[in-house]
């Protein structure tokens, strides 16, 4: 009996950045059914391995076979034509477009006889055909940048699994990039019924992952990436979580959330009957020096909205914000940052960097109004500033390399340096490990250590709740806008803050609400 061949294998696959090797000689094969877990450390080669895959990068040397024949992938179109679909990380959505537009975007069906008139009727149809074959259900006409995070990100999804008819070819293998950083459980629940029937129909996924609850639950093999090269593959009976956080880290991790309680000093912060029209309504918090602030809630339950309005992205209508004991009316970003204020935003590409710009000078730019008359740094002086933060951070960056090409996680660092090069004190961490490795996660929290023991504090939205119960000292929950629950870090558990979440418990808030049984949003995974 003759054996097919795997409908793909990449051997030998070398690629090199100026001043940095990303894959050196990696190899994968994937199954037709199989879900392959692509683990690493950020900056271990996952995204670069992926690109090759895609055809956005060509490989310096090493070959790639399907059903047993060799290929040059050729660029993003023959990846498609080969039924090779990358769902990335970093969505890759037009906010102006409609789902259906977006979805079908490059092969929008015409009106017969009337060339480059977009037949949108079948447009709508077909969409809302796919989508509900998946499960999702989405408006095809809304525009995305109406959408929240979570429907992005399956409008993501259904844009690559869109059928052969309306694309270049049916998904033969389908990459996924984190594709449950933003999804709710009910949601993260559709997409793995998903991923186990498109696996039914002789898919090969690839899934890369930072969450180990998602690998031992969905996948069938792991391939282990550590700097470039691969150090191991195999099936994941035969292996336990420690041994792939060794894999991954080359070191052991025993205590995934170090926690270093500091001396609570003074207040650093307060929020006084803070409200924002549809965002916040009467909050009330505070902040002291050593402190973990750690902020829970529901996706959509107003976290974002209220780091917006400490870091002065976003005014409050009503109620008063006070740093360091004096109430003060912030026009913007540049007022909170001079009174030591400095925000990690959740959509770190978006709002936390300027792609094109190097590590050093995303690092110095927030800084230029402050140390320099001009308003800006000379080279110089940006090498000297952002240097050591780079090196305390160990940021994997060549002095010349746009951040765009850096991975998440070493993007990730570069915001978090941009603050530690300045005068700051309250720091505000809206999702600061999503699709970070274990072992970044692990810097970070230790990071944070150090920050609290030198007298700052820290307020840390998070939707995994292990890490708000492992590293902050008391837990705010919100509820639509709300303050819902106020937890000391000794009374909380993951019942009592999913509860109050859901509006269901708690001291504060709406304590006669019934619950959300359709609930659109919720904490992520894990």
């Amino acid at each position: 009996m003759t054996i097919a061949p795997p409908p793909l294998e990449m051997r030998g696959i070398r690629k090199a950045f100026p001043g940095v090797v990303a894959l050196d000689g990696v190899d994968l094969t994937l199954h037709a059914g199989e879900v392959h877990m692509l683990l690493g450390e950020n900056g271990a080669g996952k995204s670069t391995l992926m690109k090759i895959l895609s055809g956005a990068y060509a490989k310096d040397a090493g070959e790639i076979l399907i059903d047993g024949a060799r290929v040059e992938i050729g660029g993003p179109r023959g990846a498609l034509a080969r039924g090779i679909r990358v769902i990335y990380q970093e969505l890759n959505l037009v906010p102006q477009l409609s789902a259906a537009e977006n979805i079908f975007l490059g092969a929008l069906p015409t009106r017969a006889g009337l060339s480059g008139l977009v037949d949108r009727r079948a447009l709508h149809e077909r969409t809302a055909r796919l989508l509900a074959d998946l499960g999702m259900t989405i408006d095809p006409r809304v525009r995305v940048d109406r959408l929240g995070l979570a429907q992005r990100q399956m409008v993501e999804i259904a844009k690559a699994l869109a059928p052969a008819d309306e694309r270049s070819a049916a998904a033969r293998v389908l990459v996924m990039d984190e594709p449950t950083s933003a999804l709710t459980r009910r949601e993260v629940e559709q997409l793995f019924a998903l991923i186990a029937r498109l696996a039914a129909r002789g898919v090969a996924i690839v899934y890369i992952t930072h969450r180990m609850d998602e690998v031992f639950r969905i996948g069938q093999r792991v391939t282990v990436l550590r700097d470039g090269r691969r150090v191991a593959s195999r099936p994941l009976g035969e292996v336990t979580v420690a041994e792939l956080v060794r894999l991954m880290a080359n070191r052991d991790l025993s205590d995934h959330f170090p926690k270093v309680r500091a001396p609570l000093g003074p207040e650093l912060l307060r929020l006084e009957h803070v409200s924002r029209a549809g965002a916040l309504a009467d909050v009330s918090l505070s902040l002291h020096a050593g402190e973990v602030l750690g902020i829970a809630g529901l996706l959509g339950a107003g976290r974002t909205e209220l780091a917006r309005v400490i870091a002065g992205a976003d005014r409050c209508d009503e109620g008063r914000v006070i740093v360091g004991g004096s109430p003060v009316r912030f026009r913007g970003p540049a007022d909170a940052i001079a009174r030591g204020i400095g925000l990690l935003p959740e959509d770190r590409k978006a709002e936390g960097l300027v792609a094109g710009l190097t590590m050093v000078r995303n690092i110095a730019l927030p800084h230029g109004r402050r140390l320099s008359k001009a308003g800006f740094l000379p080279p110089a002086r940006e090498t000297a500033l952002a240097t050591p933060i780079g090196d305390e951070l160990r940021i994997k960056a060549t002095p010349t390399q746009p951040v765009r090409l850096l991975s998440g996680g070493n993007q990730q660092k570069v915001v978090l340096g941009k603050w530690l090069a300045g005068d700051v004190r309250v720091f505000v961490f809206d999702e600061p490990t999503r699709g970070i490795d274990v072992g970044s996660k692990v810097e970070i929290y230790n990071l944070m250590n150090r920050l609290t023991a030198r007298g700052a504090g820290i307020v840390m939205i998070s939707s995994e709740l292990p890490e708000l119960l492992g590293m902050s000292d008391r837990i705010v929950v919100m509820h639509r806008g709300r303050i819902q629950a106020q937890l000391d870090a000794a009374e909380a558990t993951e019942e009592r803050v999913l509860s109050a979440a859901l509006g269901l418990a708690g001291g504060i808030g709406e304590k006669n609400f019934n619950g959300d049984k359709d609930t659109k949003a919720g904490f992520a995974g894990g």
